[in-house]
């Protein structure tokens, strides 16, 4: 296919969508967004890789700067797995990641610029931009990565699960049991499941309005 057929076909599945969905239904603003909450407690009900590759599919989908795609996901099933976690847990974290069907310990990668030519072929420079200055890589992936983890949340819920976010752990201990040797650095764990609604206790936290907290000029 051409440069020319490829945008042109690009093109035409953008109007295609357009013309059957101009923004979501009120159920799916509830899903996502109005309703979704931060789950600690879970149901006993599994969940399968099949949905754990979906999440990952709508997830890799949002936009990164320069499509640098720097998050990476270790999937924590087993409790063997979970265990060698549980160490850097802070305390109020350990029983409802043990609980969770499935844990991902959210990372990013430092030498995400390794894969940018395949990435970004438009701008085969920007690799060497970030080769030799680790202070500017790491600032750029931290940054993206933790963008691409708001959309993993959000992909969850849209595939009808429930998330449990949370940053209370020691990311230097898990980097050493889990990323040694690599240039995987932590940024947060997520549990996955069903959420039992015994793990609510009170009704949603304030939010801003909008004046409060933004501004048109």
């Amino acid at each position: 296919m051409s440069e020319e057929q490829a945008l042109a076909q690009a093109r035409a599945r953008i109007e295609n969508y357009r013309s059957r969905i101009q923004r979501l239904d009120d159920n799916s603003l509830d899903l996502m967004f109005r309703e979704g909450r931060n789950h600690n407690w879970w149901q006993d009900k599994p969940v399968s890789d099949d949905q754990l590759r979906e999440i990952w599919d709508l997830t890799k989908l949002g936009s990164t700067s320069g499509n640098c795609l720097p998050m990476r996901v270790l999937f924590l099933r087993t409790p063997e797995a979970r265990e060698r976690l549980k160490p850097t847990l802070g305390p109020r974290n350990v029983e409802k990641t043990m609980l969770a069907p499935v844990t991902a310990l959210i990372a990013y990668d430092v030498k995400f610029f390794e894969h940018l030519p395949r990435l970004y072929p438009i701008r085969p420079e920007m690799k060497e931009r970030f080769e030799g200055n680790e202070a500017l890589a790491t600032d750029f992936a931290y940054m993206n990565g933790s963008l691409q983890g708001a959309y993993f949340i959000m992909a969850i819920r849209a595939v009808g699960l429930d998330a449990g976010a949370l940053g209370g752990f020691d990311k230097a201990a898990a980097d050493e049991e889990f990323f040694k040797g690599t240039s995987f650095k932590s940024n947060f764990v997520c549990n996955i499941g069903y959420g039992d609604l015994e793990g609510i206790k009170g009704p949603r936290l304030y939010r801003f309005d909008f004046d409060e907290a933004c501004e048109i000029i």
